[in-house]
């Protein structure tokens, strides 16, 4: 198994998109980039922490690439909003990717670059690429927040919305019991 980090506005969204794809064995939410250690959900919200909402994937490489990882990454959110995603607004929403290797860097550079170059979106990127700083996993009732709670409001307005555009755009990507 290897890991990608990616941080793309609220992690309840970016945990259940990237949840149902073939390859992907885990996915945990978390915070990283920030000034404390162990920040609790309350922390990152207030905007204080310096942390970033992010999600870890565990994968299996032969099954899922990361560059495939890095697709359905940059085509599932808005990397042009600094510290925005939709009504979701403040640096604990800002768009990242926190690479685990120098092969990860370079994959996730390289692909920015590509857009960037193809002037794939109507304004500037923002997304940030750095090495991993600690990661810190969220509290326990973030983790696999939508598929607990389809019901709530935000699961069904915004949640919902990402994970149907998945099953749109990526269906040859998901497991066969959600495609």
């Amino acid at each position: 198994m290897e890991q990608a980090t990616f941080g793309g506005g609220c992690f309840w969204c970016t945990e259940a998109v990237f949840q149902n794809l073939k390859g992907v064995e885990k996915v945990v939410s978390g915070y990283t980039g920030g000034r404390i250690a162990n920040p609790t959900y309350k922390e990152v919200c207030s905007g204080l922490t310096g942390h970033n909402e992010v999600i870890q994937v565990s994968y299996d490489p032969t099954i899922i690439s990361f560059e495939d990882l890095l697709e359905v990454f940059w085509k599932t959110h808005d990397p042009t909003t600094l510290n925005r995603q939709g009504n979701d607004a403040g640096t604990q929403y800002r768009s990242g990717i926190y690479t685990h290797s120098d092969e990860q860097q370079r994959l996730a550079e390289a692909y920015k670059q590509k857009l960037a170059d193809a002037n794939a979106f109507d304004g500037p990127i923002t997304t940030e690429i750095l090495p991993l700083p600690t990661f810190y996993p969220a509290e326990a009732y973030h983790q696999n927040y939508y598929n607990l709670n389809r019901s709530q409001p935000y699961c069904q307005f915004v949640v919902k919305s990402k994970v149907d555009k998945v099953k749109s755009v990526f269906g040859d990507k998901l497991k066969s019991e959600v495609a």
